[in-house]
């Protein structure tokens, strides 16, 4: 068993692949119109080209996400979390770019974590691991 696919929940195709291409870093794998205002749309690290992809998934305003990125939100909560080599220069990169952090790099012991708004409704997480 393996991951090749995880989403994030977002609720506009473009300013969502913006943030995630321009902001971020990652490439777009696949954008396939499934519809109407529809499409399967999935960024990928360009340092692993074929690896797990990021769905860039339109539930946003589904009542149920909804409120449960909400809660994560208030709670300061990450949705989820991308691996850094070295947190420092990351987030001096990012915070350059205009993004917004709610946590600065902070030392959990086995990583150095730091949390950023991605503009799309959630907050990620960043980490940089301190031990192999």
């Amino acid at each position: 068993m393996k991951i090749k696919l995880t989403s994030v929940p977002i609720g506009d195709y473009d300013k969502a692949l913006k943030f995630y291409t321009e902001i971020l870093g990652f490439v777009k794998k696949q954008d396939i119109p499934l519809g109407p205002g529809v499409r399967w749309l999935t960024v990928v690290s360009p340092e692993e080209p074929n690896g797990t992809e990021l769905l860039l998934e339109p539930n946003a305003e589904y009542p149920a996400m909804k409120a449960f990125r909400e809660s994560l939100v208030k709670d300061g909560i990450p949705y989820t979390a991308f691996q850094v080599d070295d947190i420092q220069s990351e987030y001096a990169r990012l915070k350059k770019l205009g993004v917004e952090f709610t946590m600065e790099p902070t030392n959990m012991g086995i990583s150095i974590v730091a949390i950023f708004d991605d503009t799309c409704g959630n907050l990620i997480q960043i980490f940089q691991l301190t031990t192999s």
